[in-house]
């Protein structure tokens, strides 16, 4: 390890001593000052942390960002790793040191090292090369990457390092996994380095280079990538973290097309990605273009849409330059760029790719804009094989089909009728989806476990409903495989 890195180790003793992590820092705020500090407010936090502890000190150094009073034995370590600087009795931040929690929901997975927090109204500016921190959307990448053990991952675009660090956790993934992380951002990568120094992860490999270049030829069990996909107008890229200077969302459909040659068979692939809705072109369609190219399984999922002065206002404002002299011209330009281009809307969500070898790889591009289970990672898998499977079923294919676990039935219809107006069959994890369904589906989810033939089941209900047998076939073959690929029955 190089001398500067590692000078880290004694300030992670001081971290852990401190018990700086999420959970830490949570009990100390408790719910008021936290949720105040989710919004980006401060002040309930800055009330919350005057004790003057190793923890409450740490706190607002490096997470509220403001210059504290410190013992030698907390400040000489800070200042010795160029993590802090000292003036007279005062210390203030020079990075932004943050706890990660696992996407297990419990313990820790490390602390990511970025730049400081421009907040809005600072005056300050965001440097070219300015590096972010953990944020909504590295977190939402996170518990979307699959659980499953792996050999090797790449993070492509690594910034500070957090997805690397969430790769490393040893409680998704106990078995140790070989790291290359990427950026084109020479600063990105000495603070990632710094972060997996900071957090004790020492075999990570860094390689700069911009998209697949650095790693062209090799493979990989798993990517994933926070890629810098903001659509900005040209001669506007200003910041690498967010901005490639690509036009539209191009950079996206280069990392689709062109990532799946380096995954190995069985591999995956997650990413973040904006798209553009294009006027006279369903959205879905240039997405699903995209994937039919990769050659991977896909399921790729809308969670947001903006129109575009939705969308310029939040990244100008990710930039602080809400309110600054040059904001309107910025502004203007976003939206004169959106316009030439017949842009109707920007849609935000994840995509998901996976090598299967399949001559008709399944795809699925869809929107769920409700809250699902996380960390969806934990069945990813389980999606992506409804998906294949339902391509190809039918009621004679032989397979045997089982309800999916965690199904329930709801029937709706005014109390004390006879039969229901309609039957709903709801899911209470995972996607949590909810399908209407008629009496045949909901029977046979009552009683297909998976211990008998899916035929005899089918008829079975036929004789029990005193319903033509070959009917109830035909029903089941044109309602089951999107009730399979929707993961509410599973072959």
């Amino acid at each position: 390890m190089p001398d500067h890195l590692a000078l880290l180790e004694p300030v992670r003793d001081l971290l852990e001593g401190a018990d700086y992590t999420v959970d830490g820092v949570r009990r100390l705020l408790g719910p008021v000052a936290g949720g105040a500090l989710a919004r980006d407010e401060i002040v309930p936090a800055l009330r919350a942390t005057g004790g003057g502890s190793p923890l409450e000190t740490l706190t607002r150094l490096f997470w509220l960002q403001v210059p504290v009073a410190a013992a030698p034995e907390l400040a000489e370590p800070l200042v010795a790793a160029g993590l802090a600087a000292g003036s007279g009795d005062e210390l203030r931040p020079l990075l932004h040191v943050e706890p990660l929690e696992s996407v297990t929901g419990s313990g820790h997975a490390g602390w990511a090292v970025s730049d400081l927090k421009v907040r809005p109204g600072s005056g300050d500016a965001l440097r070219p090369d300015h590096v972010v921190g953990a944020g909504g959307a590295s977190a939402n990448l996170a518990r979307l990457v699959v659980h499953s053990p792996v050999d090797n991952a790449l993070d492509l675009g690594t910034g500070c390092g957090v997805q690397a660090l969430h790769l490393a956790d040893p409680k998704v993934r106990p078995r140790p996994v070989r790291i290359t992380a990427t950026d084109v951002n020479p600063r990105a990568l000495e603070l990632a380095a710094m972060s997996f120094a900071l957090s004790g992860i020492g075999d990570v490999e860094l390689l700069e280079g911009s998209l697949l270049e650095p790693v062209r030829g090799w493979r990989f069990d798993l990517i994933v990538s926070n890629p810098p996909f903001v659509v900005t107008p040209p001669g506007e890229s200003r910041h690498s973290y967010r901005e490639t200077g690509m036009p539209g969302d191009e950079f996206c459909r280069r990392l689709v097309t062109e990532g799946p040659a380096l995954l190995t068979d069985g591999g995956h692939l997650h990413m973040l990605a904006n798209w553009l809705h294009v006027e006279g072109e369903p959205w879905e369609e240039r997405v699903g273009a995209w994937a039919a190219e990769s050659g991977c399984e896909a399921w790729i999922v809308q969670r947001d849409v903006q129109d575009p002065a939705e969308y310029a206002e939040l990244w100008l404002r990710d930039s602080a330059e809400a309110g600054t002299p040059g904001y309107r011209r910025r502004y203007e330009a976003w939206l004169e760029a959106f316009q030439a281009q017949r842009v109707a809307g920007i849609g935000f969500g994840w995509i998901t790719l996976r090598r299967s070898g399949a001559a008709d790889p399944a795809i699925r591009v869809e929107e769920l804009r409700h809250a699902v289970e996380q960390p969806v990672g934990a069945y990813v898998d389980r999606v992506l094989d409804g998906l294949a499977a339902s391509q190809s079923f039918s009621t004679g294919c032989g397979k045997v089909v089982r309800a999916a676990a965690g199904i329930v039935q709801e029937q709706i219809g005014p109390p004390g009728a006879e039969d229901p107006e309609r039957i709903l069959l709801r899911q209470s994890g995972g996607l949590r989806r909810a399908a209407g369904v008629g009496t045949v589906e909901a029977a046979l989810a009552g009683v297909c476990d998976g211990s008998l033939p899916l035929d005899r089941l089918l008829d079975a209900i036929a004789q029990l409903m005193d319903l033509d047998s070959d009917q109830v076939r035909a029903h089941a073959d044109a309602v089951l495989p999107e009730l399979i690929a929707d993961g509410f029955f599973e072959v």
